[in-house]
């Protein structure tokens, strides 16, 4: 492991890591995430989710390409989160989003707030490696530099921000960094062209929770397609969650946000299946009307 890299880590709270993934592989990567985008997660369709107005969310990204899994398994990336998070560490999300063109700043200043805090205690550590999936320009990632493990996760106002310590992160498809999510940080603002990206959350599995995300089933254990683990080692398999049931909750049930909208989409579905079926042996007849 690099001796510079851990020690900016420790210091600035981020690094940036070049050269993670072949092109052949990066373009794989690129391939199967724009498959996500291309509709929206409904009946069979295996798309992307929305629950806000700016960005299309993509889930369990390990299981769209093995790009993501040599990713998340990178021997650079590993030695760095084991020196910075200790061995008990876990992969424990992998997901990614686009960001819509937008003027707004929509996901301000913040530290992600991820364990309990309700009884008090130490940060806990929690590092992200983010890594984008298209070129970069605008709506970059601001990391304010040494803002990292000061004090519990929370928001911040642009006055609580010293602008000459903000790193922002510009580059390539392919470029990558990590990130202690204690550190104040944000998706900078305009963002003048869609961007593509996935972050990568290690920490302790066993550290409790916050209810949110909890409630949510946020780190479920990790979903993983099986064409992709041929070649993992019993380290990896660790990192991965492999038996780890500690984050699983049984028969689960997600709150539904808007449950009569979702009730009249599955009516006006169940209609339109129905007259497919009604309409069939007409269409059989009729060649133009078969498409």
């Amino acid at each position: 492991m690099n001796a510079t890299l851990q020690h900016t880590l420790e210091t600035d709270g981020i690094v940036v890591l070049h050269d993670l993934i072949p092109a052949d592989v990066l373009r794989s990567m690129q391939e199967s995430f724009a498959a996500r985008l291309e509709w929206p997660r409904f009946s069979d369709i295996d798309g992307y989710e929305r629950t806000e107005r700016m960005r299309l969310m993509v889930q369990d990204v390990l299981t769209i390409d093995r790009g993501f899994v040599e990713l998340a398994l990178h021997p650079r990336v590993l030695a760095l989160a084991r020196a910075y998070l200790g061995p008990a560490f876990r992969l424990c999300e992998a997901k990614g989003w686009q960001t819509l063109e937008t003027e707004r700043d929509f996901h301000g200043w913040h530290a992600d707030a991820w364990y309990d805090q309700s009884e008090g205690g130490p940060i806990h550590r929690e590092l992200k490696l983010a890594f984008y999936l298209s070129r970069v320009e605008s709506g970059e990632f601001n990391y304010v530099r040494g803002s990292h493990r000061r004090e519990h996760p929370r928001s911040y106002r642009e006055s609580e921000v010293d602008a000459t310590r903000v790193t922002r992160v510009t580059g390539e498809a392919g470029t990558g960094f990590l990130f202690d999510t204690s550190g104040i940080h944000r998706q900078g603002v305009p963002v003048r062209e869609a961007r593509n990206a996935v972050f990568l959350a290690y920490h302790d599995a066993g550290v409790k929770l916050q209810a949110e995300d909890t409630a949510y089933h946020r780190y479920h254990p990790l979903l993983l397609n099986a064409a992709f683990l041929g070649d993992l080692d019993e380290e990896d398999r660790r990192i991965l969650g492999f038996g780890d049931t500690r984050n699983h909750t049984h028969a689960f049930r997600r709150r539904v946000r808007y449950p009569r909208l979702v009730r009249s989409i599955e009516k006006i579905w169940k209609f339109r299946l129905w007259f497919d079926e009604a309409t069939e042996p007409v269409r059989r007849r009729i060649p133009f009307l078969r498409s």
